[in-house]
């Protein structure tokens, strides 16, 4: 046991842990936990905004399968995160979120104490599911080892941490462990058994991944190849099989040709995946009697579609068991298969990225293989770069598809390149979207970072512009003026340009990866000279 303050017991727990960033901004509140950060080796990365600093700690999540970890002060510090945190539950993002709150011993009716708010853990889980308020100083260590164990184990879910802010100056003997070994799930045997039958009886199968495959992306394709299966990816599942397999067909679940591959089908292999609507945007085929269903949360295994089949754990687990009970061969014609949905797949996300597909060009002849690319809620990310744009590693789209809140692309992207320093990260995002996180290219600028900011200005709010329209109603309060984008980059300690052409675009992303600060590059949409890249 050792003596030590609140705020270094949580320090110390979260270095147990082996976290060594934390994404935050320090208040009145928390002093006492950043005073032990430097003492147990944990970075501290600046944000602008706690919602900036939510969606960051989701980037390094996604990006490296480790928990993120966003600190903030009480009351309203922690409720600006709760947008990062709706949208990391919705998309099964491990990140833990805490902030100090009221003392042990508030009145229950308030008086109007500095950030007082009525009830922040409730508020909290009422977005995340679970927020603990611990109640001394020792619990603090345990309470951080069990929010772990729901971080890592299972479906991750993120968390709140609620600590009195009292207890963070309070000291005492605390003991801090180490981390739980999280525990295997392993779906049971006969499941397995049903399974491999299922594949093996299959002529004309089709893999499914989603973002629950991202940590099995070997075990996906050696599946999708031990059965000739076609690959189809949702947005999160992205990069789990690269996208220039001769398996793989495409990225994006909205165009139609996918809806008549699962009617094709004899067997939908599925593999951490919701089948949401916010994949499946014309809607789901009808799948009776025909969905073999990997996921580790026996809750989400028989919502919105019910499988024949189900297998119960983790996915990398699971398909490991399949493929040691699979020993027929895969069908003959399963690449000319595959080549054919993916001629159809292709010209599908063609016709629907037309306006960005020179723009998605310039992109990809800009990055490396291994490169990440987070990207907002845009009408350039989810038509144009989502089914178009090739990327070939889990956690290489950092895309927010349940929430599909704004604002997620810039932040997200600095968590990711925080997490891979090395790495090629790029920023792809609308002018309405960067409007809601621009203040935070102040805080990449600081870290000095190579970070193009690709944005795609078409004036304001263009989805919901087009919306109304469809709808023959009024189109207003979705033009958002011009603001000159370059200078405001230059203004927070960026590069800022302009680009006219297509070329002109990849030298401009090239530059920005060797550069000595983020980049913002700006296009825009309905200019002349956009319109012929466009």
């Amino acid at each position: 046991m050792t003596s030590m303050t609140g705020g270094e017991a949580l320090v110390a727990a979260l270095a147990a842990h082996g976290v060594d960033t934390i994404f935050g901004i320090p208040g009145t509140h928390n002093l006492t936990v950043y005073a032990a950060m430097e003492r147990h080796g944990i970075r501290h990365v600046s944000p602008r905004h706690e919602q900036g600093a939510g969606y960051a700690a989701d980037g390094y999540a996604r990006s490296s399968g480790r928990p993120g970890v966003c600190l903030t002060t009480t009351g309203p510090a922690i409720l600006n995160a709760a947008a990062a945190a709706a949208q990391a539950y919705s998309d099964s993002v491990p990140v833990l979120f805490v902030s100090p709150g009221m003392p042990l011993r508030h009145p229950g009716r308030g008086n109007g104490l500095l950030h007082e708010v009525k009830d922040q853990s409730a508020a909290m889980a009422a977005v995340l599911g679970r927020s603990h308020r611990v109640t001394s100083v020792e619990e603090i260590p345990l309470a951080v080892a069990q929010a772990w164990t729901d971080l890592v184990s299972g479906r991750p879910r993120p968390v709140h941490l609620e600590i009195p802010l009292d207890l963070l100056e309070e000291q005492a003997d605390v003991t801090v462990p180490g981390p739980v070994p999280a525990a295997a799930r392993t779906p049971a045997a006969e499941a397995v058994e049903a399974g491999a039958a299922a594949c093996a009886a299959a002529r004309r199968p089709v893999l499914v991944v989603g973002g629950g495959a991202a940590r099995a992306g070997d075990e996906a394709l050696s599946l999708a190849e031990a059965v000739g299966a076609p690959v189809v990816s949702t947005a999160n599942g992205k990069g789990v099989v690269p996208e220039d397999h001769p398996l793989f067909v495409g990225a994006g679940l909205q165009h139609r040709c996918v809806l008549e591959l699962m009617d094709d089908s004899d067997l939908v292999i599925a593999v951490g995946t919701e089948f949401a609507p916010s994949d499946w945007w014309i809607g789901l085929p009808d799948l009776s009697g025909k969905v073999l269903r990997v996921d580790v949360d026996p809750a989400q295994i028989v919502t919105n579609v019910i499988p024949a089949v189900s297998l119960v754990g983790d996915a990398a687990l699971a398909l490991r068991a399949l493929l040691e009970r699979l020993d027929v061969p895969a069908p003959a014609d399963a690449p000319e298969r595959a080549a054919r949905w993916r001629d159809l797949h292709r010209a599908a996300a063609r016709e629907e990225g037309a306006p960005w597909l020179r723009i998605v060009s310039a992109i990809a002849e800009a990055l490396p293989r291994d490169a990440i690319v987070a990207s907002d809620s845009a009408m350039a990310c989810y038509y144009g770069a989502l089914s178009n744009l090739p990327l070939h590693r889990p956690g290489a789209f950092l895309y927010p598809t349940g929430g599909g809140t704004l604002g997620f692309g810039l932040p997200a992207g600095i968590g990711a390149k925080t997490a891979h320093p090395d790495t090629a990260v790029l920023v792809l995002q609308g002018d309405g979207g960067t409007m809601f996180t621009v203040a935070e290219l102040a805080g990449a600028a600081e870290l000095g970072i190579a970070l193009p900011v690709v944005v795609v200005d078409n004036g304001g709010y263009g989805e919901i512009r087009n919306e109304m329209a469809d709808r023959d109603e009024p189109v207003h309060a979705v033009a958002l003026g011009r603001p000159d984008f370059p200078a405001l980059a230059r203004s927070l300690g960026c590069r800022g340009v302009r680009v006219e052409d297509a070329a002109e675009l990849t030298g401009e992303i090239k530059a920005a990866l060797d550069a000595d600060r983020p980049t913002l590059i700006h296009v825009r949409e309905e200019s002349r000279a956009a319109r012929g890249m466009a």
